[in-house]
């Protein structure tokens, strides 16, 4: 099996995609109504969005909600899982390292980060 893109047009499940966008780290990016924040940063060439304590890069790593790698602010509310999030039109969204982290930054949770 291949992938391909179906032009909307030619959809045959009629669906109609609405654009949306939301702010990263004070950024625009686009995306499409019921994408996934971590499918809307990977789409819009972001990889990774924070730091291991280590310093290694993190973003998403098993896309289901289990292992707390792709953690991002959003709208203010900290530790929220983008694989699981989907976005919202107008949505601030802000990446954050634990590596160097100051007291600016706020409280860690420590939730699932496999110390």
């Amino acid at each position: 099996m291949s992938s391909r893109l179906v032009p909307t047009g030619r959809d045959a499940t009629g669906r109609a995609d609405r654009p949306l966008r939301i702010t990263v780290d004070g950024e625009p990016a686009e995306g499409i109504a019921g994408q996934t924040l971590a499918g809307l940063l990977l789409a819009s060439g972001r990889s990774s969005w924070r730091q291991a304590p280590s310093g290694a890069p993190r973003g998403v790593f098993c896309g289901i909600g289990v292992c707390f790698d792709c953690l991002v602010t959003v709208n203010g509310e900290p530790d929220v899982r983008a694989c699981r999030r989907r976005a919202v039109d107008g949505d601030e969204v802000t990446t954050r390292s634990r590596a160097g982290r100051g007291p600016a930054d706020g409280p860690e949770s420590g939730a699932g980060e496999g110390r």
